[in-house]
């Protein structure tokens, strides 16, 4: 029998408030989608030290970048917009050092929420900061009152995206007021909201499976196609040529 994928999963953190202690949480979307897919999530806290970042990475064969808070404008060198809720600087610090790692290993990544943006700007990309102002003729892709809120999807053929939902139209679930501007280098859109606004990217580099999306598959009110991002995504980890045979940085 074929080994089940190990797929790593960054967890939330909050801070210590009154006399609820500091945890770590995830959203159950997440590890119920890759073990529906045939995977085996593996929880991750924030963590300091990059070797034990780095030991950790190569007894996995992918990992997921889960949604939360905003990242921070000012480490990438923009200013604070007032819009901006960012996420703990705990786990920002160890996000960006996980992403930097997952990237020089070329271990095979999923960005969801802000797992896509961090993806795009840790490999050179950059975000528009509030959609309302930044894209002012974009229709709305969060409702504060529904957590459910969704919206349509064009997909680029020959993707992921169209191997996922091929054709016809299209919901997915949308929860964001950030979103990508300029695409990194060695990427491309493979989904957008009609209103332009990037909603998925795929790495071009046949070595390196990385793919994000914007849109929550993993959300409740996700539908069944959405779940199929993940199968894919396990699909591919799967196969010899998705994961590299080397899990050592160079």
């Amino acid at each position: 029998m074929q080994r089940k994928p190990l797929i790593g999963v960054n967890a939330d953190y909050r801070p210590a408030q009154g006399n609820q202690p500091a945890l770590s949480v995830v959203t159950s979307g997440y590890y119920d989608s890759i073990i529906r897919a045939g995977g085996i999530p593996v929880i991750v806290p924030p963590m300091e030290c990059e070797d034990d970042i780095q030991a950790l990475l190569n007894t996995l064969d992918g990992f997921v970048l889960v949604g939360g808070g905003d990242l921070d404008p000012r480490r990438d060198g923009f200013m604070l917009h007032p819009s901006v809720r960012s996420m703990d600087k705990r786990r920002e610090s160890f996000d960006r050092k996980l992403m930097h790692l997952i990237a020089d290993i070329k271990l095979p990544v999923l960005g969801i929420g802000v797992g896509f943006q961090l993806l795009n700007v840790t490999m050179g990309g950059n975000l528009f900061l509030h959609l309302p102002e930044d894209v002012p003729t974009a229709i709305p892709h969060r409702d504060p009152q529904d957590s459910g809120h969704r919206h349509s999807l064009e997909v680029v053929p020959d993707s992921m995206m169209e191997r996922v939902y091929g054709d016809g139209e299209i919901r997915v679930s949308s929860r964001h007021h950030m979103a990508i501007d300029e695409v990194a280098p060695g990427f491309r859109v493979t989904a957008t909201c009609p209103d332009g606004v990037i909603e998925a990217i795929e790495s071009n580099c046949e070595s390196w499976l990385a793919v994000g999306t914007q849109f929550h598959p993993e959300n409740e009110a996700a539908s069944a196609l959405d779940g199929r991002i993940f199968e894919e995504f396990l699909d591919q980890v799967r196969e010899p040529s998705a994961v590299p045979a080397l899990r050592v940085a160079a």
